[in-house]
């Protein structure tokens, strides 16, 4: 079965011009691995302020001088497009997503969207007011295995659910403080990881998170500026409660990206993981029903995964077709639980999880 999601395009729909706003060592990988697999997409500019890093971007990637930026006002000018990829860093996300709907031109945006849920509102009401797509790169909703489970849930495969557990655990501690920036992330886990976990809950489960109850529990020699672990306690709307636990600090059997996840319900229970490798080869989903044994369950296949899988569908939104899975809106929910889980953190308190109202 071949998700309909991802299939390529069959008809003349015109190719989507793309500006690249942020080429660092992820807006890199963006060029290398996430662009080129979209044959809908032409990138046809970079722009980075910091012109260092434009310039061993442009060294890279073989870049010629008239595709290079170090603004995006310069961008627009020069070059014909339709829609602005940002990978810059991510308290910029929001600055050029505005500058760029401003311009008139769609916004294709990296997690996390925001640092704030009002931040992240501002960028959603004037893409509406303006008429423009305005797509968060959620990649991780982009695998065979949330996918299958969402849709087991949406069914009823196991009833109504119960409890949700997710655990998370990976080393990344070996580097030298002076060179490793990802210590000096705000929020390293909650924000840069753990974001990705959020969103997943929303959408396995169809349900919002109203509270939260976060604990760090960091080693004294622990190298991250900020929380590299913690526990949670999630309620979701309807009273169910998620429990996670995530590290960057684990000794422990290290899972996949996508952590290792169970789900259980009146009449039974699914399991899954991804993201192990590369590709979609790695996403497992066992169910089992009334206390039997678990069963492995067929996933879709996907000829486009994660964040090639989400700029096809910012593409097509762009080209006058459905909107995409996760446009601004609709990860305001993930923004929202994301900043009550760094709230309850630093307050030791249970916080409320803004809401997501009629803008």
């Amino acid at each position: 079965m071949v998700d309909a999601d991802t299939t390529a395009d069959t008809t003349t729909v015109p190719r989507t011009r793309l500006l690249h706003v942020g080429l660092g060592g992820w807006g890199t990988d963006w060029e290398r691995n996430a662009i080129p697999p979209v044959g809908e997409v032409e990138r046809v500019g970079v722009v980075d302020a910091h012109e260092p890093t434009l310039r061993e971007a442009q060294r890279a990637l073989g870049l010629p001088d008239e595709v290079c930026f170090t603004s995006l006002a310069d961008a627009v000018g020069a070059v014909e497009a339709e829609g602005v990829l940002v990978t810059a860093p991510m308290d910029l996300h929001v600055p050029v997503a505005l500058e760029a709907l401003e311009a008139g031109l769609h916004v294709l945006v990296e997690k996390p969207f925001a640092g704030t849920f009002a931040e992240a509102r501002t960028a959603v009401q004037r893409a509406e007011e303006l008429g423009l797509v305005l797509q968060v790169s959620q990649n991780y909703r982009f695998y065979p295995a949330p996918r299958a489970v969402r849709d087991l849930v949406a069914d009823g495969a196991i009833g109504d659910l119960s409890v949700v557990h997710v655990d998370f655990r990976r080393w990344d501690h070996d580097a030298p403080v002076e060179t490793y920036r990802h210590y000096a992330f705000p929020h390293p886990l909650i924000y840069d990881m753990a974001i990705h976990h959020f969103d997943l809950l929303r959408m396995v489960t169809g349900r919002e998170a109203v509270r939260v109850y976060a604990k760090v529990t960091d080693p004294s020699w622990s190298k991250y500026a900020e929380e590299a672990s913690a526990v949670l306690t999630i309620e979701m709307a309807g009273g169910l409660v998620a429990s996670y636990r995530g590290s960057w600090v684990s000794r422990g059997p290290q899972t996949a990206w996508d952590g290792e996840w169970a789900l259980e319900g009146e009449h039974g229970r699914i399991t899954f993981t991804g993201r192990s490798g590369q590709g979609t080869v790695g996403d497992v989903v066992t169910l089992s029903r009334g206390g039997g044994e678990a069963q492995e369950v067929d996933l879709p296949a996907m000829d486009l995964w994660g964040r090639s899988a989400g700029l096809r569908q910012f593409h097509r939104a762009v080209q006058g077709g459905p909107a995409p899975d996760v446009t601004g809106r609709a990860n305001l929910g993930s923004i929202a639980l994301m900043e009550a889980a760094a709230r309850s953190a630093r307050s030791g308190r249970v916080e409320d999880v803004e809401q997501v109202e009629a803008l």
